[in-house]
């Protein structure tokens, strides 16, 4: 199992009028997981783009257990824990200040030819970056 750590700082403008971070802008910060993590491994989502892989979100589940506030420094954990075919596994962590877990999800990603906008194999440089972390 692969894990990346990030952080990010909620801004005024990702809260709701309860001073919650609004629950849509979660993706946004797995998503920030997410590259952050491939980027780590060597592996760039622009780089597979302007090679035409694409990557779309196919599954996105989501369990919110306490709210992240304004001003909040919130820890993204990013684990990869599954490659299989074109899908790619993610599960994330976030952690408030205090160390507290407040939201966790699970997302997966398929590889999509840009042309045919199929689903396609993953890069070479992707499975090779991947590979030593996951079964």
């Amino acid at each position: 199992m692969y894990l990346q750590e990030s952080t990010v700082r909620v801004r005024y403008g990702e809260t709701d009028r309860m001073g919650y971070v609004y629950y849509g802008f979660y993706a946004q910060y797995y998503e920030v997981g997410r590259v952050e993590a491939l980027r780590d491994l060597g592996v760039s989502y622009k780089q597979m783009e302007e090679e035409g892989i694409m990557l779309p979100v196919l599954e996105m589940h989501i369990k919110y257990i306490r709210p992240n506030y304004y001003d909040d420094l919130i820890t993204i954990k990013t684990y990869i824990k599954e490659m299989v075919s074109s899908r790619l596994k993610f599960e994330h962590e976030l952690f408030n200040q205090k160390g507290e877990l407040v939201n966790k999800a699970e997302i997966v990603l398929v590889c999509v030819d840009r042309e045919t906008m199929k689903p396609c194999k993953p890069p070479v440089k992707l499975v090779d970056a991947i590979r030593k972390y996951i079964n």
